[in-house]
């Protein structure tokens, strides 16, 4: 039997800096504001902006890092799962909102350091560490960078 997919990436900028709340039992709950934009052209050829704002939910470590290293503007790459939640308000209004839940973050660019990141599977910050059950960081290993390929000509090229 298939199982569904609930898979969000989105790659954007921050609105606010990160939020950054604690519950009881200790666990961290990091929430970002998180904007996407998508350029589109009209029937006149006119170039029209859409952007799309996100809430973004980090927990545990990853919600730490967030909190110490991302500011507002920052870009950063997220990669979670969609969630969606209701609750009854004190008026007794029904309140509907929509989270991404952060499994692993990437922050890009620059924004006042390197980019690094904490990522899960992929090393670097994020995804619990199944067996710990703890969030650990990983080393990037270091290779050396490729020689430069100034002579190489027309005729070196294979098609």
């Amino acid at each position: 039997m298939a199982r569904g997919i609930n898979k969000v990436i989105l790659v954007g900028n921050l609105g606010n800096d990160p939020e950054v709340k604690y519950t009881a039992g200790g666990m961290a709950v990091c929430t970002l504001s998180l904007a996407t934009t998508s350029v589109r052209k009209d029937k006149e050829g006119q170039q029209i902006e859409r952007t799309e704002w996100h809430r973004i939910k980090l927990f545990g470590r990853l919600g730490e890092i967030a909190g110490e290293y991302l500011k507002k503007g920052r870009q950063v790459y997220i990669e979670g799962s969609i969630r969606y939640d209701k609750f009854k308000g004190q008026d007794g209004v029904e309140r509907y909102f929509t989270d991404i839940v952060a499994d692993e973050m990437q922050m890009l660019g620059g924004g006042g350091g390197e980019g690094g990141g904490y990522g899960g599977s992929r090393g670097g910050f994020g995804g619990q560490d199944r067996e710990q059950g703890s969030a650990r960081p990983q080393q990037a290993s270091r290779q050396p960078a490729p020689a430069p390929m100034d002579d190489i000509g027309d005729d070196d090229i294979p098609f």
